[in-house]
Parts: structure tokens; C-alpha cells; sequence
């Protein structure tokens, strides 16, 4: 009974919340060293209903089936078990994870400081309306790489008013991807009322 007690309030949990998850958005890491960080970085994601996390891990320290991710005790305790309610996919490269989101039409976007050459947007000024959207978040000490600058379609900076012009990547992903999916959020709900139309009220008159 009290299994069936708690698998009750998981899925009234999950169809509370269910409207209001951002789909076709997907929080890309790319080279993260920490585990810690990339428990927090899933937690984000999944306190903020993003749909995908994908992780760029050459050194293959995460498995590939996300079952075996679900079970790993470093990832659900820095975590806090959101490992189990998020779908994580890890990729080799850079190159294979671009071409992934590539084929399957998603726009990247990365946050990174100014960069000649690219569009740098302040994070409170950009656009993250895009019907498919990734956001890439760089290697703790190297920052993002120059492929993934490359393929995006700009660069993402959060102003900072203080002496230090860092954050570590968790508090990062928390600020962006809190902006990122308030917009989408927005956009989802105003895009569902256009296809309902305007409400009528009275009786019809003929």
C-alpha cells in the first residue's frame, strides 16, 4: 500500500507539472570535470522542467546507457536524485554531439564571455524562443571550445557588477537557463492561446 501510495503522488506530481515543461530544450555540457558540478547542473535542469541534458565526456567517466547513470550513487547524491526523473545522453566529441543537434534541427546557443566575430548577447537580451534550442555550457578552467563557438548561432554573457567576473558552472546554468526557460515558458502559453483563438462569449446571434 504504501508503494502505491508513493507512485500515486509521483504521478500527480508528474501531470502537475507536465504543462509546464520546456520542450525541445536540451542543456549541453561540454567537458565538465566535476561531478559534483554536473550533479548540480541535472538538478538544475530538472527543477527548471528542461527537457535533455547531454554531456560531451571524451573520457568516457560517465556510462552511456542512462539507466546505469540512473543507479550511479556520485551522480544521485550531488544530484539530489534529480538523475532519476532527467534524461541524460553522453557523446565522445564535440563533432558528434553538434551533429546530433544538427540532425535533428536543434539551433545552439553557448554562453561564453565577448567574442570577435560572433553576435554577443547580454543574457536578459537574447532570443531562446527558437522551436528547438540547445544551450552549451563550457569546461569548468577552459571554458567553451572553439567548435562549439563556431557552430552556434551567438554567445551568451551574464553582466557581473563585482571584482570577480566568474561563476562556477552550477550557479551559471541556475542563471541561464532560469532566463531561458521563463521565455520559453511565456512563449508556450501565448503560442496555445493564438491556436485556441479568442474566447466567445454571449449567445450567438444570427
Amino acid at each position: 500500500m504504501i508503494n502505491g501510495t508513493c507512485k500515486s503522488r509521483v504521478r500527480k506530481r508528474a501531470d502537475q507539472i507536465k504543462s509546464y515543461r520546456c520542450k525541445n530544450l536540451i542543456a549541453v555540457l561540454e567537458y565538465p570535470t566535476d561531478i559534483k558540478n554536473i550533479g548540480t547542473v541535472i538538478r538544475n535542469v530538472n527543477a527548471l522542467g528542461i527537457e535533455k541534458t547531454y554531456i560531451v565526456d571524451p573520457k568516457k567517466s560517465l556510462p552511456d546507457d542512462w539507466s546505469e547513470m540512473r543507479n550511479r550513487k556520485s551522480l544521485s547524491k550531488t544530484s539530489t536524485s534529480a538523475i532519476k526523473w532527467s534524461f541524460v545522453k553522453r557523446f565522445d566529441s564535440t563533432e558528434d554531439c553538434i551533429s546530433h543537434l544538427e540532425k535533428n534541427r536543434f539551433i545552439s546557443v553557448v554562453t561564453s564571455p565577448h567574442i570577435k566575430g560572433k553576435d554577443n548577447v547580454v543574457l536578459h537580451e537574447g532570443d531562446y524562443t527558437y522551436p528547438r534550442l540547445a544551450v552549451w555550457f563550457g569546461n569548468e578552467s577552459r571554458g567553451i571550445s572553439d567548435l562549439a563557438v563556431a557552430n552556434s548561432e551567438f554567445c551568451i554573457s551574464i553582466p557581473m557588477y563585482g571584482m570577480i567576473e566568474s561563476l562556477n558552472l552550477g550557479t551559471t546554468s541556475g542563471i541561464v537557463l532560469y532566463e531561458v526557460t521563463k521565455q520559453r515558458r511565456a512563449f508556450q502559453v501565448a503560442y496555445k492561446r493564438a491556436i485556441r483563438g479568442p474566447r466567445i462569449t454571449g449567445q450567438l446571434k444570427i
